[in-house]
């Protein structure tokens, strides 16, 4: 068995769990509703407020697939209860972001438009018109689309210049120098 698929997920306060035995699993919360299917022979069970992961015998089953269930199923719950945020930042003169129904206007330096259709479930906000917060339930929707959102203009390393989430750290190079005689 995997070391961490046997810890207990603890199930946050307002958060309602239910479990269809080796089918699905479904977590209500204050942020909404989301569910996840279960692989065959993965085992969920509900006891004092604690959400138990198991394997069945009977399954040839990876131990890996153990740990990512119990991961995937911790995520739901902190999804259900508090949601999941990813902050990026617009640096570059010019380089403004904004909402426009349900499309996101990146102006990034381009001579063309750059809009991103929002998928459903996500949440975004732009704040001084260069800073990007990206929030949701789920939080596999909300890291792909943050890191769509960068990929239209990654920053570089000379100057900086880009997309980068709020905590990224860019390490610049040096530019070309003059030759001396």
């Amino acid at each position: 068995m995997s070391r961490l698929g046997k810890t207990p997920i603890n199930i946050l306060k307002n958060v309602e769990v239910k479990v269809m035995p080796e089918k699905s699993i479904s977590v209500k919360g204050p942020k909404g509703t989301i569910e996840l299917g279960l692989k065959k022979g993965i085992m969920v069970e509900v006891k004092d407020s604690k959400v138990i992961v198991s394997i069945s015998e009977k399954e040839k089953i990876p131990k890996a697939d153990h740990g990512l269930y119990r991961a995937l199923i911790n995520n739901l719950i902190i999804g259900a209860g508090v949601g999941f945020k990813k902050e990026l930042s617009l640096i570059g003169v010019g380089f403004r972001a904004a909402v426009k129904g349900k499309k996101l206007d990146l102006q990034v330096g381009f001579s063309h438009p750059t809009d991103i259709d929002i998928p459903e479930g996500i949440d975004v906000a732009v704040v001084k018109s260069v800073e990007i917060t990206i929030s949701g339930i789920d939080k596999q929707k909300v890291g792909h689309f943050a890191a769509r959102v960068r990929s239209i203009k990654p920053p570089e390393p000379y100057k900086g210049k880009g997309i980068r989430y709020k905590d990224e750290y860019v390490r610049k190079k040096a530019g070309k120098s003059a030759k001396t005689k």
